[in-house]
């Protein structure tokens, strides 16, 4: 199904408001976001706020944490996943690497 113009109006707008880079930030308010951390973490969650540092709190957080490890006996690199929920977290600025606004397909 297309989008329609209304959506597509509204998406642009949206586009147009982006300026600055924490522009793209402020648009993700209360939205779920994508942070990829230092030390192979990953947080997807909402967005409640942020600073000019990018220190987040995120709410309903689903954190992944990749770790690789070594088979000492086939030198094989294995690699694992751990995932945890967390209801409420502060993201420290220093360690995000990127920061993904949620997927804006036409829909509504």
């Amino acid at each position: 199904e297309l989008p329609s113009a209304k959506s597509l109006n509204a998406s642009a707008t949206k586009m147009a408001a982006v300026e600055q880079p924490l522009d793209l930030i402020r648009l993700s308010l209360d939205e779920r976001i994508y942070v990829k951390c230092r030390g192979d973490r990953e947080l997807r969650g909402r967005l409640h706020a942020y600073d000019q540092h990018l220190n987040m709190v995120l709410s309903e957080v689903e954190e992944t944490i990749t770790v690789q490890e070594l088979d000492e006996e086939t030198y094989e690199e294995i690699i694992k996943t751990n995932k945890r929920t967390v209801e409420m977290l502060f993201v420290r600025g220093d360690v995000v690497i990127l920061v993904s606004p949620p997927l804006r397909t036409g829909a509504a």
